[in-house]
């Protein structure tokens, strides 16, 4: 029998089956308590991985892990201070399980390729329908389209290369916990560390069809201003939170703006209150800080730390002969505070030229462009992993395709593209492990 090149795999549409499964998916609800809030109905993750993993069956995968992840592994200072807070709500870890599945014998890793998708999404609900065209839905693009059109790139490498699934194993991880700032620690990262990786790792996410060896991190810091409030017939007796925070966040934006360079700096929320007769003396304001490495990140921390100790100086400065803010003033430094609700995470710099090169030149995958910022998802949690190699691939764009927000979709294109790279980098991992030119 002749044997296609890798390369040469044209793009895969999705079967009516396929097509079934994702409307299916998309109108599960699946987004965690940390985007819907813990009054919500209970996601139907559960559910969702139930019917992914009865479809990933008729292929011949079968689960090997489906549980939540246990409190104990989230006993670590790196995890974000809402997961932490979220774990006394009743049913969190117990409603957002996980699924592992398998193709094939548990082979050594230097024989196993691992996908990773996530199956939850962000809050808001949306009409799910299919035009022919294209799918819309929470999730279409991020990542239950990816999570489908995987499975039919799996089907299409498996018929051309009998040894995937003999002779080379495949791991699917359908993770909980991508979204609402868990970062992974209660998905991904429990799975990692059970050992469920490969020689290769692929996380599912939109990079328009290339591959990217990196991964950002971000960290959340949150002003905190702790003071007394006041009536607005003597506003000048109380602390003015809302002066001072926003002094204070075009301070700090300013002063961050220098690490765009090498991350994001993100001055995000700002909240003392909504009344207009009444002056608040306590409020908070949140910054989300990216960074590309671990040097980076500790160079972040320290220079908002002196950015804040500097903004605050501005402040007594600029308000300390004033009516209304004189009090706020003399004892800014006293009231405000700096607080961590992340920090900690790793990295992905994936440096396997050689990977690489079967990715772009066997399996035709092109590489994300060296000068484009990377983003943050759950494959920081391979940088520690050794001997392996941590690629982030998937259909689409985040903002074209307007993930977490209104109107998401994915192209069937854009599915048929991802599964056909699917198959090329399973059979040029195939090729290149069994030893065939």
């Amino acid at each position: 029998m002749t044997v296609p090149p890798a390369r040469a795999v044209p793009p895969i549409p999705l079967t009516p089956a396929d097509r079934d499964l994702l409307l299916r998916l998309l109108r599960l609800p699946t987004a965690g308590p940390l985007e819907t809030g813990p009054e919500a109905p209970v996601p139907r993750l559960r559910e969702a991985q139930a019917d992914y993993l009865r479809a990933a069956a008729a292929i011949g995968f079968r689960g090997v892990h489906h549980a939540p992840a246990e409190r104990a592994e989230l006993d670590r200072p790196d995890v974000p201070a809402p997961v932490r807070a979220a774990l006394d709500i009743p049913g969190f870890l117990e409603h957002q399980p996980s699924l592992v599945l398998l193709l094939g014998p548990a082979l050594p890793v230097a024989r196993t390729v691992m996908f990773n998708v996530h199956l939850d999404t962000v809050a808001g609900r949306q009409p799910v329908h299919f035009d022919g065209e294209c799918f819309y839905g929470r999730g279409a693009i991020d990542a239950k389209g990816p999570a489908v059109a995987l499975l039919a790139g799996v089907r299409a490498a498996r018929a051309l290369r009998p040894a995937i699934g003999r002779d080379i194993g495949i791991l699917i991880q359908a993770v909980a916990g991508e979204e609402g700032g868990a970062m992974g620690v209660f998905g991904t990262r429990p799975l990692v560390e059970r050992g469920y990786t490969g020689r290769l790792n692929v996380f599912c996410e939109p990079t328009r069809l290339r591959f990217l060896p990196r991964g950002t991190a971000a960290m959340t810091a949150q002003v905190v201003v702790d003071g007394m409030d006041a009536i607005d017939d003597h506003p000048a007796h109380g602390h003015n939170a809302s002066v001072l925070l926003g002094f204070l966040a075009q301070h700090l934006g300013r002063a961050l703006d220098r690490h765009t360079a090498e991350g994001a700096v993100c001055v995000a929320g700002l909240h003392t209150g909504t009344l207009h007769n009444k002056v608040y003396g306590g409020g908070s304001l949140l910054l989300n800080l990216a960074y590309a490495s671990a040097a980076a990140g500790r160079r972040l921390e320290r220079d908002l730390r002196t950015a804040l100790d500097d903004g605050l100086d501005a402040f007594v400065t600029a308000f300390a002969g004033t009516t209304l803010f004189a009090r706020t003033a003399a004892e800014a430094h006293v009231i405000t505070r700096l607080e961590w609700l992340k920090r900690g995470l790793p990295v992905l710099d994936d440096r396997d030229l050689r990977m690489h090169a079967l990715l772009r030149d066997a399996a035709g995958i092109v590489p994300w462009p060296s000068d484009e910022p990377a983003f943050t998802c759950d494959a920081i949690w391979m940088s520690e992993v050794a001997g392996a190699c941590t690629v982030v691939l998937g259909p689409g764009d985040l903002a074209a395709n307007n993930a977490h927000a209104d109107g998401e979709f994915a192209r069937v294109d854009e599915l048929a593209e991802f599964a056909a790279a699917v198959a090329r980098l399973l059979l040029a991992f195939t090729d290149d492990t069994n030893g065939r030119p």
